[in-house]
């Protein structure tokens, strides 16, 4: 696959949704979503203009360290995450972890960061579609956990992120999009966090002009433009 491309091709279908919802094409940003993908097609796409990556499982953040060290990027991780690997996941210079949905997790994660003495911007998940096979925080929870987490000083809220619903059906795909952005707005309008929640990560190739209709500020893609991948996509959200 040409990955230049493909870029093109994605960001103009970004480009093109923003505009139909009134929105500055730079407030939605591309996030590469390199789960499996080898370090050179990684600093090839990186090297276009595209700097933000996501990766899935520590494993592979660990394995790709090294060769993209060198080359300026931000690193998300978006996967589901084991807190017996968040001391490896601090070492290999994430930014953002993007899968925040358990109050063990939090706990943890503030501890070890306190260790390190280091702070983290984190995304919460919430599992808009309520489907058991996905992760998140469920909806109704939301807010509460979001209060909660807010109490811990070295993790700071910067967004939340959700899964759609994988569905042919775009009402429902769209719900998934609009409840996250209400759960947003409901946390600002009560002051949940000490600086406003900005961000929402939603929206892959298949759902991202719904995704950017509903207020999307990060579009994850990873197949679209790097190819297919040697497993199914179920195998990437667990971090097992």
């Amino acid at each position: 696959m040409n990955i230049s491309n493909a870029i093109k091709k994605i960001q103009g279908r970004m480009n093109r949704a923003c505009e139909k919802a009134h929105r500055d094409p730079q407030s939605v940003r591309l996030l590469l979503a390199t789960k499996t993908v080898p370090v050179e097609k990684i600093k090839e796409a990186i090297s276009l203009g595209y700097p933000l990556i996501g990766e899935n499982k520590v494993q592979e953040i660990e394995e790709k360290y090294e060769g993209l060290r060198s080359i300026k990027h931000e690193k998300h991780f978006i996967g589901h995450l084991q807190t017996n690997k968040i001391k490896f996941l601090l070492r290999y210079g994430v930014e953002c972890i993007q899968s925040v949905d358990r109050p063990k997790l939090v706990k943890k994660l503030q501890n070890r960061l306190a260790f390190e003495k280091k702070e983290i911007d984190i995304f919460v998940q919430v599992n808009t579609s309520g489907e058991k096979s996905k992760f998140g925080v469920s909806p109704e929870k939301a807010l509460d956990f979001i209060q909660y987490v807010s109490t811990f000083e070295r993790l700071h809220i910067k967004g939340l992120m959700t899964i759609g619903l994988f569905s042919a059906d775009e009402n429902k795909v769209r719900a998934c999009f609009a409840l996250l952005r209400q759960i947003r707005d409901e946390a600002n309008q009560l002051a949940l966090t000490q600086e406003p929640i900005r961000e929402l990560s939603m929206g892959m190739s298949k759902d991202l002009e719904i995704a950017i209709e509903e207020g999307a500020t990060v579009i994850r893609v990873g197949t679209s433009i790097f190819g297919e991948r040697p497993f199914p996509d179920s195998y990437y959200w667990n971090e097992g």
